[in-house]
């Protein structure tokens, strides 16, 4: 366990100092106040002060984010003592050359310096009302893709002064070699084996060049001379870093580890930028308590051209004071939001930190509120005034709209080539602006035009115009004003819409657009043309009758046509609203079909052969009744749907026939047996419930509605399905008689198997299905199910046989004839429904009423 916690504590230590740890170990905890520096071991110090050197920290630099991270002050002094003990770390100690690794320059990475230290979450969220301060986003980014970060890619800048921490490679090459990497320690001096102590502190990198090639070419003459034969070069390794004090208005005001290429806007990002008081216009770089610069962080935003070039140095200043003043701008301008401006800054100055005026603003004035005293007032301010007006703390600007109206428009619609908007020119008139639009269509109605044209207080008024007398110069042109909306009518905006309609057999009946001259030929090729059952040779045209007597409704033609609908040049020419009727060969028939399922010796779908076919035909065709078969329970059931048009029926055989045509051609096609019964047999009673009517159940399903929707103009009625009562026996041993129904499409005939239960239903005290014995009376079977509840009404009683008849209990002078009970009956028995108590009032006019009646009576008596 010891063990295990030493591990956890070190790869936390690890992980929160940035030094490169498995990700497993980098979602941790950011709390190190738990952590215990005598319970790592020697080996686990050496890994951390290792990682730490190749990331380019010293022992100070280290123990001081360690701390950041939460670790006391009394383990931060154990860990270097424990540092101290092991031989101290590289960066900042090592005081002797070793052998170049050459690798590229590390720094700490600035979001592992920050990390933990605020929450990006917490940022204010960006707006567009104006209330967003202008510049925050630079420093506020939840996922902070913008750091400032120096390149450490960039050659060595010959005016880098070096400093302690910096790693210095020195190449000598050519007729000597010999390679060198040393680190300048905290005197200022970088150790050169068997050369001895440089100073190269304080010098630029181009100094420092100088001073190291002047002490070696002692031991490497071929240095010096006016032809050397040996070369020297100095080249920075890894860059050392600097402690900067970031201070005043910024979110997070502290010193800062930074790299020595970091500039001011390294350490403003580190620090979280400048809050919501802090300055973005004057921001102070001290150094060595005089002021270097004062950075403006708008030059960079609205210019580019802030100085970034300006590299920071150890124990820099960075101040940042309050703001200066802050103004508000809204409306049609593209940074809606609050600028800090200065003592100098003009309108014109926000307009370009607000990056400009949109497309539709109104830029003539610009109404700006200001703070005057105790209260607000409201300057104007005029386009030639914007580079004159100062603004100052507290304005706010209102940018507003240009107005949605035309100065010189005028509109043309109707029947014209070029319906739209065009421009009013000087002078223009009603015929220059029809030819304008390309002039009039040819159904264009030129007895008259109107023109709408808006008042002087906006109300408007109606111009008629007769365009015909405008158009050939006998009446005088009429010259449009701005606003003018010129309406030109068709002929046919004031004529009643023509059509034909078609009805009958064809395929797709409806009504169409008459054309003049048209025949009644193409008017059915335009409703697909004739069904198989129409009759080209009866066919009647219902013409309207106008100023007829009131008896005639119209006028009917009968004609004809060829069965192929060719040239017929005596044909029938149609007028508008003509209705065609094409009607139905007298001799056209389609096969009906009927089924039987259940106990015969070839159940399935059968069609009728003859009008006058019989249930007991069908038993015939159907091979009999099987020994299993009850034909008391036998029930035939007839679908109750019809359609108030033949041709729908029509069209619902003809897909019959396609589905019976694939049966005949694949008799063990199942999908095409299921939907044959589907389109069969729609709807079925739920009482039956064997594999054919569990199939006519889910067939139900297919709504009846859809199939009128699918053939515009034909409604749908539907009746709930019925069982017939039938009597097989009777029917089988007489053939013929009365009780052998006349089959009709659709029809069902049910034989179900010798049913041996009877259920029992309703007001019963355990309703229940029972074993059916020969003999025994309803009476009994009610007994059975436990008698009669309290609210039966047991006059009511009634059987429902097997077959779908019914029967229900006689009864003379109190005395009960239950009906018989055959096998698979269902007895039911209603309920009388609640009892209602009597109320208070209820009792006491009955009371009073009786009580009357006595009195009445006792009086009569005595007289």
């Amino acid at each position: 366990m010891i063990l295990n916690n030493k591990f956890w504590y070190f790869f936390t230590l690890l992980a929160f100092l940035g030094l490169g740890v498995p990700q497993a170990f980098s979602q941790v905890t950011t709390d190190l106040t738990q952590l215990k520096v005598d319970e790592l071991t020697d080996e686990q110090v050496k890994e951390l002060v290792n990682r730490a050197t190749e990331a380019g920290l010293s022992t100070e630099d280290f123990l001081q984010m360690a701390q950041l991270r939460g670790m006391s002050a009394s383990e931060v002094l154990k860990l270097k003592t424990r540092i101290e003990s092991l031989g101290g770390m590289g960066a900042g100690a090592s005081r002797a050359t070793s052998a170049s690794k050459r690798e590229p320059r590390q720094q700490v990475d600035f979001n592992t310096i920050t990390q933990g230290l605020y929450d990006p979450q917490s940022m204010p969220e960006v707006n567009n009302t104006g209330n967003e301060i202008f510049g925050t986003s630079l420093f506020y980014q939840s996922d902070r893709r913008l750091s400032f970060e120096p390149s450490l890619n960039q050659a060595t800048p010959k005016s880098y002064i070096l400093g302690p921490g910096d790693v210095v490679f020195v190449d000598i090459y050519g007729e000597s070699e010999q390679y060198y990497e040393a680190t300048v320690n905290p005197d200022g001096f970088v150790l050169l084996d068997n050369i001895g102590p440089v100073s190269v502190s304080g010098k630029s990198i181009e100094e420092a060049t100088g001073i190291i090639k002047n002490r070696v070419s002692r031991y490497y003459p071929g240095l010096t001379g006016s032809n050397p034969s040996t070369f020297l070069q100095v080249t920075l390794g890894n860059v050392r870093t600097i402690k900067v004090n970031i201070l005043g208005e910024v979110r997070l005001p502290g010193t800062f580890t930074l790299s020595a290429f970091s500039t001011v806007f390294n350490a403003l990002y580190a620090a979280g930028g400048p809050n919501e008081n802090g300055t973005m216009r004057a921001i102070k770089l001290i150094r060595n308590n005089q002021l270097i610069a004062e950075i403006d962080v708008y030059e960079l935003l609205i210019k580019g051209t802030a100085e970034l070039d300006r590299q920071l140095q150890d124990q820099d200043v960075i101040l940042v004071p309050p703001f200066q003043s802050r103004v508000k701008i809204n409306g049609e301008i593209k940074r809606q939001m609050t600028f800090e401006v200065g003592t100098e800054d003009t309108f014109d100055d926000l307009i370009q930190f607000a990056g400009g005026f949109t497309d539709e603003a109104f830029k003539e004035r610009v109404a700006i509120s200001r703070i005057t005293g105790n209260q607000r007032s409201i300057s104007d301010v005029y386009q030639n005034q914007f580079n004159l007006f100062i603004l100052k703390g507290g304005d706010e600007i209102t940018v507003g709209r240009i107005l949605n109206r035309f100065s010189n428009r005028v509109q043309i619609k109707g029947a014209v080539y070029r319906e739209g908007t065009f421009a009013l020119t000087e002078g223009l008139t009603l015929s220059q602006l029809i030819k304008n639009a390309e002039g009039l269509r040819g159904d264009a109605y030129t007895a008259q035009a109107s023109i709408l044209r808006n008042k002087e207080d906006l109300s408007t008024e109606m111009i008629q115009v007769n365009l015909k007398a405008v158009l050939d110069g006998s009446a005088q042109d009429v010259v449009l004003k701005k606003e003018d909306v010129v309406r030109i009518s068709s002929i046919y905006d004031i004529q009643n819409e023509q059509y034909v309609q078609i009805l009958g057999e064809v395929k797709k009946p409806g009504t169409y657009p008459y054309s003049e001259s048209m025949k009644v030929e193409e008017l059915i090729i335009m409703a697909g043309g004739f069904q198989e059952s129409a009759n080209s040779q009866d066919i009647e045209i219902a013409r309207r009758l106008e100023d007829s007597d009131l008896g005639t409704l119209s006028d009917i033609i009968p004609t004809q046509v060829n069965p192929d609908l060719s040239y017929n040049p005596n044909s029938q020419a149609l007028k508008s609203f003509d209705q065609v009727i094409v009607r139905k060969r007298s001799n056209f028939t389609m096969q009906k079909l009927v089924a039987v399922e259940g106990q015969v010796n070839s159940p399935g779908i059968f069609a009728i052969q003859s009008s006058g076919e019989k249930i007991s035909d069908l038993v015939t065709r159907a091979g009999g009744l099987n020994q299993f078969a009850y034909a008391k329970g036998a029930t035939l059931i007839r679908r109750t749907e019809f359609f108030n048009t033949e041709s729908e029926q029509i069209r619902r055989q003809r897909n019959l026939e396609q589905l019976r045509l694939k049966l005949l051609e694949d008799p063990n096609n199942s999908e095409a047996q299921e939907e044959l019964l589907q389109r069969l047999f729609r709807d079925l009673p739920t009482e039956k419930q064997n594999p054919v009517d569990t199939l006519m159940s889910n067939a139900k399903k297919e709504s009846l509605d859809q199939i009128a929707a699918e053939t515009p103009g034909f409604a749908v009625k539907i009746k709930q399905t019925e069982a017939v009562a039938i009597d097989l026996e009777k029917i089988i041993n007489n053939p013929g008689s009365e009780d052998d129904m006349i089959l009709e499409e659709g029809d069902i005939l049910s034989i179900p198997k010798l049913l041996q239960t009877v259920r029992m239903r309703g007001d019963l005290v355990y309703p229940t299905t029972l074993r059916y014995e020969a003999g025994r009376s309803l009476k009994q079977y009610i007994n059975s199910a436990g008698g009669f509840e309290r609210r039966a009404n047991k006059k009511q009683t009634y059987v429902v046989y097997a077959n779908g008849a019914v029967k229900r209990t006689k009864g003379i002078f109190g005395i009960r004839n239950f009906p018989a009970v055959e096998p698979g009956a269902e007895v039911i028995v209603p309920t009388k429904g609640p009892r209602v108590p009597l109320r208070l009032g209820e009792v006491v006019g009955v009371t009073t009423a009786l009580a009357t009646l006595v009195l009445v009576i006792s009086q009569i008596n005595s007289q």
